[in-house]
Order: structure tokens, then C-alpha cells, then sequence
């Protein structure tokens, strides 16, 4: 075979592969994805995002040995059904871009609740008023929740927060305006801070 017929015809096989199978888009109309994720980069570290089909379920800081305990967790929590489909993902993507531009001061997405209940919730939803550049504190929280004593409860409820940055548990502090605790670490939550205080930031975590 001559070195132009073997160019042609490699030229045609490679026009005529199929693409690989959309795995998620064929469990999506098969009924079988329960729980979609993808993972970003952003100025606070690799996120996991997860959504069900009621809405944003999960935001979870991938920690350095990687997403599978995150993955599990879902996995045993909600459904069995996680597959990585990151075009499901793809407002809360948006969304969180916009955000770290200093370009987005409210989240829109739909939030699904499941994976806290009770006083925990409560407390939640309570955080999630708390406006954009502005602070609360565990003792608010708890008290807009129906019990102002329960501010240990409250912190526990914000330390489980599983979904960090779009419910904004970075914005509640101590009752002294100490920074308190945060389920990413004190340095992602003085970040997030200063984003939302216009504050320039040079340079994000890895």
C-alpha cells in the first residue's frame, strides 16, 4: 500500500470513529442517574458539586487523597446511582464562577435539602439569608432557628454544612467576631471573606 492510500484511508477512519458514549445523558433518560457530579478548580480549591433531580445537593472540598470518601458518602446517603456528569452541573459551574469574580452576590440554584434535617436545617436556611458581604453569629443563627441557647448545636449544624459556599457558613462567626471554626479550613473561610469584601485576592489556594 502506498504511503497516500494509507493516508486517506487513516484520514477516514478517524472521520468516521464514533464518539464515546454519553454514559450519564443515556442513564439520565434511562431513569438510573439519581445523583450527578462533576468536579471544578476555584480560588478555594478542587469542589466537588452534586445535584439530584430536586436540585444542588453537595458542594465538597476535595480533600489532597481525593474524591472517592465524598463519592461514597453520597453514594451511601442518597443514592448508589453517582455518576460524573459534569453538563448537569454546568449552572451551579456558572454560578460559582460568577461568584469568585465578585460578579454574583446571591446563588439562584435549587437546593436539595436531604442530607440535613431537623434544627440542622433550620439553622441552614437561616445562614443562607445571611446577605452578601455581611456577617452573623452562632447565637443569631440559632436564635432566627427557634432556640438562641443552642448556639454549640447551631456551630455543629455549620460544621456539617454540606454545602458550603452557596449556603454561606463562612459568614457566621463567634459572638466576638472571632472567625470561630470552618469545615474547609480558617484559611478558605478569611478568603471567602475577602472576596466578598471587594478585597483583592492575589492568589487562591491550590
Amino acid at each position: 500500500m502506498n504511503d497516500r492510500l494509507e493516508r486517506a484511508l487513516t484520514h477516514t477512519a478517524h472521520e468516521w470513529t464514533p464518539d464515546p458514549p454519553d454514559i450519564s445523558a443515556a442513564a439520565a433518560r434511562a431513569g438510573l442517574l439519581d445523583v450527578a457530579y462533576a468536579t471544578v478548580d476555584s480560588p478555594v480549591g478542587r469542589l466537588l458539586l452534586a445535584r439530584t433531580p430536586r436540585g444542588l445537593v453537595r458542594v465538597a472540598y476535595v480533600p489532597p487523597d481525593g474524591e472517592d470518601a465524598v463519592l461514597e458518602a453520597l453514594a451511601g446517603k442518597l443514592s448508589p446511582r453517582v455518576i460524573a456528569a459534569p453538563r448537569a452541573l454546568d449552572e451551579a459551574r456558572r454560578e460559582l464562577d460568577e461568584y469568585f469574580a465578585g460578579a454574583r452576590t446571591r446563588f439562584e440554584l435549587p437546593l436539595d435539602w436531604h442530607l440535613i434535617r431537623g434544627f440542622g436545617r433550620r439553622v441552614l436556611e437561616a445562614t443562607a439569608r445571611v446577605p452578601y458581604g455581611a456577617v452573623s453569629t452562632y447565637k443569631q443563627v440559632a436564635a432566627q432557628a427557634g432556640n438562641a441557647r443552642a448556639s454549640r448545636a447551631a456551630g455543629n449544624a455549620l460544621g456539617s454544612n454540606p454545602m458550603p459556599i452557596v449556603v454561606p457558613c463562612h459568614r457566621v462567626l463567634n459572638t466576638g467576631g472571632g472567625l470561630g471554626g470552618y469545615t474547609g479550613g480558617l484559611e478558605r473561610k478569611r478568603l471567602l471573606l475577602a472576596i466578598e469584601r471587594g478585597q483583592p485576592v492575589l492568589e487562591g489556594l491550590g
